[in-house]
């Protein structure tokens, strides 16, 4: 028998499903607080009767995750998690902290179709989608690890959010339930590589988070060279449905931008993003490129990565670069997974 993935439900969920077994509403209502707090074992719900969660262990499973490798940076506290999941697969997440508070990136696949030539995560594909409890338990399992409280949430690690949509979505809504883990959709950034028709979906929820857009060059030749995604949909494509997502949130974009020496890093591709770029309410995030040993990117040295973002904020640009976190612990998701799917964890 198939079981049911009960931490993915949400509390009126909870409650139907219960229905049907005779239980009494306000059951719902502490599944689902112990469910959301990372409790992974239903004999820790101490205030569920025993025969209620006897028949929960024979017909549910609560996703959770196992710590296989942690790494701590020496540098900057970052930690760098490698999880392992219920069959067997692997998955990457980091915990940085902040003056504001501790951030978590989570992976939302094991692996990644998309294909980007600078990262790491999809070098062998996809695998499957992660479920939104597995997208919860990263979360949690950090907390546990740490005695800490995560206060901001990015889906910028394995994986595109918006090719596993359904899922990403009912994240969203778990994450940010009062009753749960109670992180405010504000405080949640959600990357993408430009899956136009999942940006159209995703304004019609109007969530009120950030939106992340992997942009990486201004041209459509050299975007398409480095992201197969661009040959789908194009920049003007792309931008098209940013401004029609921002029409319906106000919300600001932001552009990510991952320099790569020699490749988008000149002079005529500041010009030009500050061009497309116009008009947009939005924020640019330099991010000097992670080496990976499959391809021969490089990040450009500090003063041509603060020439370029002078560049664009001459053309009225609001731009960073990324402070860089986790350098000496492979930070950069997809790179610890690797190195385990080959056996050298």
């Amino acid at each position: 028998m198939q079981k049911t993935d009960i931490k993915s439900m949400n509390e009126s969920e909870l409650s139907a499903f219960l229905a049907d077994t005779g239980e009494p509403a306000f059951r719902a209502t502490q599944l689902f607080k112990w469910l959301q707090s990372g409790v992974s074992d239903f004999d820790l719900m101490t205030d569920i009767p025993k025969k209620l969660r006897d028949k929960l262990k024979e017909t549910c499973y609560i996703a959770d995750v196992k710590i296989v490798k942690r790494l701590k940076s020496a540098a900057d506290g970052t930690v760098k998690y490698l999880y392992e999941l219920y069959d067997g697969e692997y998955i990457e997440s980091v915990l940085m902290k902040y003056k504001h508070g501790y951030t978590v990136c989570i992976s939302t696949q094991v692996g990644c179709r998309m294909g980007c030539g600078f990262c790491a995560s999809g070098i062998n594909g996809l695998y499957r989608n992660l479920t939104a409890s597995e997208m919860l338990a990263q979360i949690t399992a950090a907390e546990r690890d740490n005695g800490i409280r995560v206060s901001n949430v990015v889906m910028m690690g394995m994986g595109e959010p918006l090719d596993n949509f359904a899922n990403s979505v009912k994240f969203l809504q778990l994450v940010s339930d009062d009753k749960g883990i109670n992180i405010g959709l504000r405080h949640i950034s959600l990357s993408t590589c430009g899956l136009v028709p999942g940006i159209e979906k995703l304004k019609e929820y109007n969530f009120p988070i950030t939106l992340s857009i992997s942009l990486h060059a201004p041209f459509d030749d050299l975007r398409s060279s480095i992201m197969r995604v661009n040959k789908r949909y194009n920049i003007s494509q792309l931008l098209s449905a940013c401004r029609g997502y921002q029409a319906v949130t106000t919300r600001r974009i932001s552009f990510e931008y991952a320099l790569i020496e020699g490749v988008n890093d000149t002079d005529a591709c500041a010009a030009e993003l500050a061009r497309i770029l116009k008009g947009i309410m939005c924020h640019v995030n330099l991010i000097p490129a992670n080496p990976v040993k499959e391809n021969s990117f490089k990040k450009p040295d500090n003063n041509k990565i603060l020439f370029f973002k002078s560049r664009l904020e001459a053309q009225g640009l609001n731009a960073t670069v990324r402070r860089t976190l986790g350098a000496d612990i492979d930070a950069s998701c997809g790179q610890l997974r690797r190195k385990a799917k080959e056996g050298n964890v």
